[in-house]
């Protein structure tokens, strides 16, 4: 699988996202890196006080999922949702689990809670 540091303007580990708090729960916030050729686009999603990343890009399209700010999530707020084509992923592990990228992965960035922060781990 592909690693969300191959790609520029990747943020270094220890980069800092937002506080916990700031992100509903459950929900998700998309967050950018650069601009260009250096552009690097990704979101968490929070669920309790565990949080995911992911590049913010469908596997089948290679668009961005949302189409409005933020809004990752199915209505129901149990899977992420990529706003082209219906993509369906597990929020845990970005499987596809229904559409035309069944099967597929969104690429994972580790991200991490310290001191009530976002960062991200690795």
């Amino acid at each position: 699988m592909p690693s969300y540091r191959d790609r520029p303007g990747a943020p270094a580990p220890g980069t800092r996202l937002c506080a916990l708090d700031e992100i509903r729960e459950p929900g998700a916030r998309g967050f950018l890196f650069g601009e260009g050729t250096t552009r690097f686009d990704m979101f968490i999603v929070r669920q309790g006080d565990k949080v995911v990343g992911y590049v913010n890009e469908c596997p089948h399209a290679f668009t961005p999922l949302e189409t409005w700010a933020d809004k990752f999530l199915t209505l129901a707020e149990d899977e992420i949702i990529c706003s082209t084509h219906g993509a369906l992923f597990r929020i845990e592990d970005g499987l596809c689990t229904s559409g035309p990228c069944t099967g597929k992965r969104l690429i994972p960035v580790p991200v991490a809670v310290k001191d009530g922060m976002v960062i991200i781990s690795g």
